[in-house]
């Protein structure tokens, strides 16, 4: 191999896409054993290689040389072959700081808490530092300051979460409660699998800026696609030609994997437009209704007979919450599942989320165990539209053709990955 990434596990790595988006396509995923690593370096049949879990510092001792980014960080995410001669470098810290500053968090000057102890710990600490961070601490479980005592730091104004928690699948934990953070203004998760961890979307709750996992591993790449490429080391700026590059790269990855998600009233045409989003755009598509149907083996008024509206409403969270574990899918949720904040923080985690409206008088209640009538149907839009409206990204009227309505949608989707 010419150039790829080494690991345990790979699982459905970013990587290729992202290194072919910067030029670089003879890249390829490279699993690794434990015993096969060191045999792996000692061969060098590679120009270059990215690393990752759990060998970025298991690496450093069979490499000849380290460049100091990978020395001040503790840790080596890329190795270039230079005429046999192997040298290790750190990447991460450059993605990290671009992140960082396309959000606007600054480190300067700041009291940093990071989260967790691994690799990317040491990548944040090394960044803090070099920034200029007033105090950073670490917090661990069996550290000196841990999840518990944290909260005594009221100081603490940046957080950086390098650990785990939240990742797919485990996607309802989070590390800490960022509310009992007085002095917070700003917050960093590594984490991009999904899109956004309820930890991300707390802070965006709290009105905090973000910086994004997902970009960080978008800027990183750039910056090792230099090194396998002749260049020197160099750390990007979101202000630049180079960071304009990585920005475009990032949006369209990030938009692929963004799920489409239509809510809004019972029969406002969400599985009929639904459908023809993802026939145009080659997605799968998604009905929780219906996958409430299949799972249970009957139809929605059957359940509803049999178990009652709370019955179906559990059955309709675990749709929903498998619905929202998939990549770039479209799906048409229930007329009643957003009202449930667990289903909300799913869907959210990885989706766009299109409120679809439709005149009251277009509503069909034929067949709907809960909107029988007009006057169930005026009292429930009442109730419902607010939720809908706090939490939709965009809404499309659809008071046209079914394709209209469709057209709309996706117009709104790729506008909104466009800056």
């Amino acid at each position: 191999m010419r150039f790829g990434l080494i690991g345990n596990p790979l699982g459905h790595s970013h990587s290729p896409r992202l290194h072919a988006a910067f030029g670089l396509e003879d890249y390829v995923l490279r699993p690794l054993a434990q015993e096969e690593l060191a045999p792996f370096i000692a061969a060098r049949e590679f120009e270059g290689i990215n690393v990752t879990i759990p060998y970025k510092r298991d690496i450093m001792p069979l490499l000849d040389e380290l460049h100091e980014s990978a020395a001040a960080h503790g840790a080596v995410n890329t190795v270039v072959n230079r005429a046999g001669r192997l040298i290790g470098y750190n990447t991460d810290g450059a993605g990290m700081r671009f992140a960082m500053r396309h959000a606007g968090i600054s480190l300067a000057g700041k009291h940093v808490a990071v989260l967790g102890s691994g690799g990317t710990s040491h990548t944040a600490r090394a960044l803090a530092a070099r920034e200029g961070a007033l105090s950073v601490i670490v917090v661990s479980r069996t550290g000196e300051v841990d999840y518990r005592n944290v909260y005594d730091h009221d100081e603490i104004e940046i957080v950086i979460n390098t650990t785990p928690v939240g990742m797919h699948p485990n996607t309802a934990a989070s590390p800490l409660d960022l509310s009992r953070f007085p002095r917070l203004e700003g917050v960093f998760d590594a984490v991009f699998n999904p899109l956004r961890t309820r930890f991300v979307m707390h802070a965006e709750s709290l009105g905090v800026p973000v910086g994004d996992g997902l970009l960080m591993l978008a800027a990183q790449a750039k910056s090792a696609d230099n090194l396998f490429l002749g260049g020197a080391f160099s750390e990007p700026l979101p202000d630049s030609a180079e960071g304009e590059q990585i920005l475009s790269v990032w949006r369209d990855l990030k938009r692929d994997l963004t799920n489409i998600v239509l809510i809004g009233m019972p029969s406002s045409g969400k599985s009929t437009v639904g459908a023809l989003v993802a026939a145009e755009l080659g997605r799968e598509f998604i009905d929780t209704d219906e996958e409430v149907v299949r799972a249970a083996g009957k139809d929605i008024p059957a359940i509803f007979c049999e178990s009652g509206e709370s019955g179906f409403r559990e059955e309709e969270k675990r749709a929903v919450s498998a619905a929202a574990m998939h990549k770039g899918a479209v799906i048409a949720t229930g007329g009643g599942a957003p009202l449930f904040e667990e289903n909300r923080l799913a869907l959210r985690a990885g989706g766009f989320i299109v409120m679809m409206t439709r005149g009251l008088d277009a509503l069909d209640t034929a067949g709907r165990p809960l909107s029988r009538d007009r006057a169930t149907l005026e009292r429930m839009q009442a109730e419902r539209t607010p939720v809908y409206i706090s939490f939709c990204d965009a809404a499309v009227a659809n008071d046209g053709t079914p394709e209209q309505c469709a057209r709309a949608i996706t117009e709104k989707f790729y506008e909104n990955f466009s800056h």
